[in-house]
């Protein structure tokens, strides 16, 4: 196989990520908007989707909902930046302020590099961050104890905490996904069943939902 040819396939592979991800940002969006009935399992109507039952949703009547993209050393950059294009872009009619705040999180605050060289300094630490109302896990380097601390203690009152990609061991490294059903990159299914044996992986599926996970 010649460099074109590769170079072909990893285009087609960034394209295909790039769509999961803005369909992801747009399911959470729903998740966060809907006012519908309890969303139920229709894993055999939809193979690639798994849903446990959630619980409707409703905007704030006033102020923003705070979105926490938690990053560290080695973040891939399309996994938080794709996510973030989608939260930036929606806007409610008749309202001219964006429904949702978007800040970056890490553990301490100095430059974080992320994939590919790029470096950006956390708008927040752990320590001082507003309380989110969603979390964004990106993939990227193994958690320190304190970033998992704050993962499970920030989820207790999230509407929605999501991983991108391999950002799945993150948070199955919290413990908050034992029990429950998670994917991840399609690359990461043996590595992921062996370390964590307690998550239900669901192989193929594009994304997971457990209430608010």
């Amino acid at each position: 196989m010649n460099a074109r040819t590769m170079n072909k396939i990893e285009f087609i592979y960034r394209i295909a990520r790039f769509g999961f991800l803005l369909a992801l940002g747009l399911l959470t969006l729903r998740a966060i908007f809907v006012t519908a009935a309890p969303i139920k399992t229709d894993a055999q109507s939809n193979p690639n989707t798994v849903t446990a039952e959630a619980a409707s949703l409703k905007p704030p009547e006033k102020g923003q909902i705070a979105v926490a993209f938690l990053i560290s050393d080695g973040a891939v950059v399309i996994d938080f930046c794709g996510p973030w294009e989608v939260f930036q872009d929606v806007m409610i009619p008749g309202s001219e302020q964006m429904p949702f705040r978007l800040y970056t999180v890490a553990e301490a605050k100095k430059p974080i590099q992320t994939s590919g060289g790029m470096q950006i300094i956390p708008d927040y630490t752990i320590q001082n961050a507003p309380p989110p109302k969603v979390i964004v896990i990106p993939a990227q380097s193994a958690p320190s104890s304190a970033v998992l601390d704050w993962i499970r203690k920030s989820s207790k009152t999230t509407d929605v905490t999501m991983s991108v990609c391999t950002g799945a061991f993150v948070l199955a490294k919290t413990g908050l996904l034992n029990g429950k059903s998670a994917t991840t990159y399609h690359g990461a299914f043996e590595r992921f069943a062996m370390q964590f044996p307690t998550v239900q992986l669901k192989r193929g599926a594009r994304f997971v939902e457990n209430g608010n996970l």
